[in-house]
């Protein structure tokens, strides 16, 4: 098949991260970065660079990594807590429980490469347990942006926001689906586009896979409407009931296990308040096999062929 002849520029979420953050720091001066030995996968240099003072790398102990974020901040500093999604969560969820949800800690925790972006290196590094990991726990809002440009929203409004939350940031390389300006609310859904039939809704890297998979559908004389989720928990229920009253099904494809995560919430809502047929695309509770971020979603029905496909007999079921 012949590639796009102008195919969309494609942006790392971690740079917009990065450059929001040394902006904010700049105006602020209680802002710090903490990381485990992760300063270039983090993007933090050029924090590091103009910051020396207020980054903290305590290398590879993610669990204490937590501890040092819930200190700076019980300290009266705005700590950013940096580390692979994987590490992060999973390691010190104990900590994140405990010091940050239960504490009620102001710390702003990013998981960086999420999902299978760290694909090649097999499932120690996938983070597909993430979202179910941190919704359950109180006082944590869970946000995965769509675009570089959410991303750059997101991180400037945990700076205002007083409380813990949970950033969950992709390295592989997206386009831009929101305008410029954009302004993140936690817990507000983004129609991305309009539609009667069926109801598509993604989060992070698979946001834009669900934009082509409704165009693929509109060339087959189905409207979909599409929905970015970026906001896990709380969720944007009046949203979702308002898809399944208007559209009839929905399709949730995720970046995560089928269980636990972004489908299962919504799923959540659907069962309690507007019942409808769903389908939810994701990891089918295996762990993924070793692999590039782009041939795992392929492998999982996650292409937008394959989105489409599903949405389609999906609505047969209506």
């Amino acid at each position: 098949m012949n590639a796009p002849v102008n195919p969309p520029k494609l942006f790392d979420c971690r740079d917009a991260f990065a450059a929001t953050l040394e902006r904010l720091a700049a105006e602020n001066e209680t802002i710090v970065a903490v990381c485990n030995d992760s300063v270039g996968s983090s993007k933090l240099g050029g924090f590091k660079s103009k910051f020396p003072d207020r980054l903290v790398n305590v290398g590879i102990a993610e669990q204490n990594m937590v501890g040092v974020g819930a200190g700076l901040a019980n300290g009266g500093r705005l700590p950013y807590v940096c580390g692979a999604s994987p590490f992060l969560t999973g390691r010190s969820l104990e900590q994140i429980k405990a010091d940050i949800s239960y504490s009620n800690a102001n710390v702003k925790l990013v998981g960086i490469s999420s999902g299978m972006a760290y694909g090649e290196l097999g499932p120690t590094h996938h983070s597909i347990e993430d979202f179910a990991w941190t919704r359950v726990l109180p006082n944590l809002p869970v946000i995965a942006p769509c675009d570089r440009i959410e991303t750059a929203a997101a991180v400037e409004w945990a700076a205002s926001y007083d409380g813990p939350c949970f950033l969950r940031l992709s390295r592989v390389g997206v386009p831009d689906l929101l305008p410029e300006g954009h302004k993140f609310e936690v817990g507000k859904a983004n129609l991305l586009r309009e539609g009667s039939d069926v109801t598509l809704i993604a989060n992070g890297t698979l946001t834009h896979r669900m934009v082509k998979a409704a165009e693929i559908l509109a060339k087959r004389g189905i409207k979909a409407r599409v929905l970015n989720m970026a906001t896990v928990r709380p969720i944007d229920e009046t949203a979702i009931i308002a898809a399944a009253n208007e559209t009839g099904a929905i399709v949730t494809a995720e970046e995560h296990s089928i269980f636990g995560g972004l489908g299962s919430a919504i799923a959540e809502v659907v069962v309690d308040n507007a019942p409808v047929p769903m389908k939810r695309l994701g990891v089918p509770g295996i762990y993924a096999p070793t692999g590039s971020a782009e041939f795992l979603l392929d492998e999982f029905g996650m292409a937008p062929a394959a989105i489409a496909d599903a949405a389609q007999a999906l609505i047969t079921r209506k």
